[in-house]
């Protein structure tokens, strides 16, 4: 069985801002300086940002059962503006899904405001259906509303006419 969520989050900041933050470890680093509570930490294994990257992302207590994953960067289209990593160990992987994908998308409406596109592609065994369920988008969406509303700050502050 395969499955497909997505969620979109509207940003007025322009998507080269967004995009800079979330293309390789930025976005990593801002989440253990800020959104722990969010998201949990996040440890670089190998890698510098690019493909083949892996990182290992600790949740905080009581995310769904959940205590760690890691995940492997396999794109970065700096053209496009999107980025797709796939669980390798733990995490969704534990509760039986064989492909976890996450993708982010910023997409540009005009040059102030973007979207970010949010999505998760799973396949799971048709013997067990009903953890399926368990695919979600809530921490995506929970990590993008709590960058934008740093980067929307950032953006407003450093574009402030005298």
């Amino acid at each position: 069985m395969k499955g497909h969520l997505s969620h979109d989050y509207h940003l007025e900041v322009p998507a080269a801002v967004i995009w800079d933050t979330y293309r390789g470890l930025e976005l990593g680093k801002l989440v253990n300086q800020m959104f722990q509570d969010v998201v949990g930490t996040i440890e670089v294994v190998h890698g510098d940002g690019g493909v083949g990257t892996i990182l290992k992302i600790t949740f905080p207590p009581g995310t769904l059962g959940l205590s760690y994953m890691k995940e492997k960067f396999t794109k970065a289209d700096d053209e496009q503006r999107v980025k797709e990593s796939e669980i390798i160990e733990g995490g969704f992987k534990d509760v039986g899904f064989e492909v976890y994908r996450y993708h982010f998308q910023i997409i540009e409406k005009n040059g102030e405001s973007s979207i970010i596109r949010s999505s998760v592609e799973y396949e799971i065994d048709d013997k067990l259906q009903e953890i399926a369920s368990q695919a979600t988008t809530k921490q995506m969406e929970a990590l993008n509303e709590a960058v934008g509303k740093y980067l929307k700050q950032k953006w407003d502050s450093s574009n402030k006419k005298p």
